[in-house]
């Protein structure tokens, strides 16, 4: 017979990487959101949970379990091999820890090929993540990188966490790099898989001296950063990185890749338009559909982005130590000037 897990026992097992978490939640369930790092053999595809569960709902349950125990049967076999070629033990769970992950379990069981069921399923493991997000106490300090658009504060991050730095990607962790063309050629996440992705991090972190991370706004693409987030960002020490604005058009283009995304930047730009000088929108609009992609860079920087920054700045607070300035010509010396200064706080 299959036993019962708690999420602390699930959590602790796979730390270890002793444990495989399977979600049999259909397809889009798991799509939506699910526990990181878990594989998705569905007990049901979408088409038949949404049959079942019209029969839950319009007839009775047993009509929903009736059919539900034709539709798995049908596919048992290949169920239970996909379960087989997994080496280790295994973990599954459903939406609640009910009909869906204790039939499996319990198959696999008569199969000879041991499975715990998540107690609670992913309902109490989303409840967890929102109630330790809820409450949880930031214990580094704040190390909070700013620059204007294009100097690469993004990747300034990556190339340090590379390095075995402690980083907060919060432009990674949404699958948006939060200007109002950060979601092209990215995969957006919801708040729910933004949450779990972020509360893995802090865990992670939590025994650092320090965190670097980006002055992000409070929404990143699809997603809301939590409050004691949003603090840590007023509060921490500001790393502000000056560049030329010719690396930064360079950056830009390296990062966004413009020329294989054209049809998808000319429409992110209406969205913008409005709120530009009507001939210098004129010019960038032209300069986008003629692939003159660097000159519409520059126009968008130098007219509309570099002034809504200079704005943004103007709100932190200036206390002595709380701001470090760092004045370079490209990356390369940005991550040489971090690198020093955070080998000098050692």
């Amino acid at each position: 017979m299959f036993q019962d897990i708690t999420l602390e026992q699930l959590r602790e097992l796979r730390n270890k990487k002793q444990l495989t978490v399977i979600d049999v939640r259909s397809p889009s369930e798991y799509e939506d959101s699910t526990y990181p790092g878990s594989l998705n053999i569905p007990f049901f595809n979408d088409e038949e949970r949404a049959e079942v569960g019209t029969l839950y709902k319009q007839t009775s349950v047993q009509a929903a379990k009736d059919r539900g125990l034709q539709i798995i049967s049908s596919k048992l076999p290949s169920f239970i091999r996909e379960f087989g070629a997994i080496e280790g033990d295994k973990a599954v769970f459903c939406w609640r820890g009910g009909m869906r992950s204790r039939t499996t379990a319990t198959v696999l069981s008569l199969m000879d090929i041991h499975a715990y069921r998540l107690v609670g399923g992913y309902k109490a493991y989303r409840k967890w993540v929102m109630d330790e997000l809820e409450s949880f106490e930031f214990k580094p300090k704040s190390l909070v990188i700013h620059g204007n658009t294009g100097t690469g504060k993004t990747n300034l991050l990556l190339r340090l966490k590379k390095k075995g730095y402690p980083v907060l990607d919060l432009e990674g962790l949404a699958g948006h790099r939060g200007s109002i063309f950060g979601h092209i050629g990215l995969k957006a996440n919801n708040q729910k898989t933004f949450d779990s992705l972020l509360l893995e991090e802090l865990i992670k972190l939590e025994d650092s001296p320090y965190v670097l991370f980006e002055a992000e706004s409070k929404r990143i693409g699809k997603v809301v950063m939590p409050n004691f987030l949003a603090h840590q960002k007023e509060t921490g020490t500001q790393i502000w990185i000056e560049m030329p604005i010719e690396a930064r058009v360079e950056q830009i283009l390296q990062d966004y890749q413009p020329q294989q995304y054209k049809a998808q930047y000319i429409a992110s730009f209406q969205r913008i338009k409005s709120r530009i000088h009507v001939p210098i929108a004129a010019e960038i609009d032209r300069c986008l559909n003629e692939d003159q992609f660097a000159e519409a860079v520059r126009l968008m920087l130098e007219y509309y982005y570099d002034p809504k920054y200079d704005y943004t700045s103007q709100q932190y607070d200036e206390d002595e130590g709380s701001k470090v300035t760092f004045k370079v010509n490209n990356l390369d010396e940005a991550e040489a000037a971090v690198i020093q200064y955070l080998n000098g706080m050692n």
